[in-house]
């Protein structure tokens, strides 16, 4: 069963294009409108045929018929926490040592999978498409869309994110760490700070400190590969659980991280959304009696 968006043109969009309505209102990817164009009654104009090329009124009802797409992944019944859903976007939060989208390793036990088999059922076609994705190992928030259309507008959208971190040592006073990040020249994982990386820049905001560690509020300017971890430890304060950039794993055997808010525009009905992923039990356990 194919998905139909329906858009109405406004006053401001008469005498124009059709092109134009489509690609600036309706939102859609030179990539997505040469596939609609390409399969018949994709798109229509109160039920007739729309060419790019046409001329629209005020008031024309323009729909778009969204093919149905094969999924690739397998689907296994698994546990998700939803945090929101629509029929559009799906947020979860996202266990620690779950893997984002299958690899090499993990081919049945990841976030995809479970979504894969959630929507298997319901008659459409389903991709998965994670719009931010976290390591294997780092918790929290993750936005999936449920079609080709909509990771195309969010990848355009504004979405806020903010993280909880427990790292080694007392911080007392908020700060930024804007320093460059790229691959380390003797691994294939781990990043450093070097002049020649790419910038990155990260803020964070201590909450509670609790004797040798620190709780904070982190949110990124940037959004390179292990930002967080790796400038974290090169300001000495590594991730509590972080071995990789220099952290112990005494207590919590994953890096103590967790994508805890995310807020955006939603880019159909242009509602603010709002999502929290409370603190996980691992990451509470290093810092008691604190009320998050």
């Amino acid at each position: 069963m194919n998905e139909t968006l329906t858009f109405v043109v406004d006053k401001s969009y008469s005498g124009k294009k059709a092109g134009i309505f489509l690609r600036v209102v309706c939102g859609l990817s030179a990539r997505t409108l040469s596939l609609l164009k390409r399969n018949p009654g994709s798109l229509t104009r109160g039920g007739e045929l729309l060419r790019t090329i046409d001329i629209l009124d005020e008031g024309d009802i323009v729909e778009i018929n969204l093919p149905k797409e094969e999924n690739s992944i397998i689907p296994i019944e698994g546990n998700l926490d939803i945090l929101y859903e629509d029929a559009y976007l799906l947020i979860v939060n996202k266990p620690a040592a779950t893997p984002v989208h299958p690899v090499k390793k993990h081919q049945t036990d990841t976030l995809a999978n479970f979504v894969a088999y959630k929507y298997q059922g319901e008659g459409a076609g389903f991709v998965f498409r994670a719009v931010n994705r976290l390591d294997s190992d780092t918790s929290g928030a993750v936005i999936i869309t449920r079609n080709r259309h909509i990771a195309s507008l969010m990848q355009k959208a504004r979405i806020d994110k903010h993280y909880f971190a427990v790292c080694h040592g007392t911080l007392n006073e908020g700060g930024t760490v804007d320093e460059p990040i790229a691959l380390r020249e003797d691994s294939k994982i781990v990043r450093c700070v070097t002049p020649s990386g790419k910038s990155a820049v990260t803020h964070y905001n201590p909450i509670v400190a609790y004797r040798d560690r620190t709780l904070l509020d982190i949110w990124l300017e940037t959004g390179r590969t292990h930002q967080i971890r790796c400038h974290m430890s090169h300001i000495g304060h590594p991730l509590m659980g972080d071995d990789l950039y220099g952290g112990g794993l005494d207590e919590i055997p994953r890096q103590a991280l967790h994508c805890h808010t995310i807020s955006f525009t939603h880019p159909i009905s242009g509602k603010e959304i709002n999502v929290i992923a409370p603190l996980p039990d691992d990451m509470a356990k290093l810092i008691p009696n604190t009320d998050i």
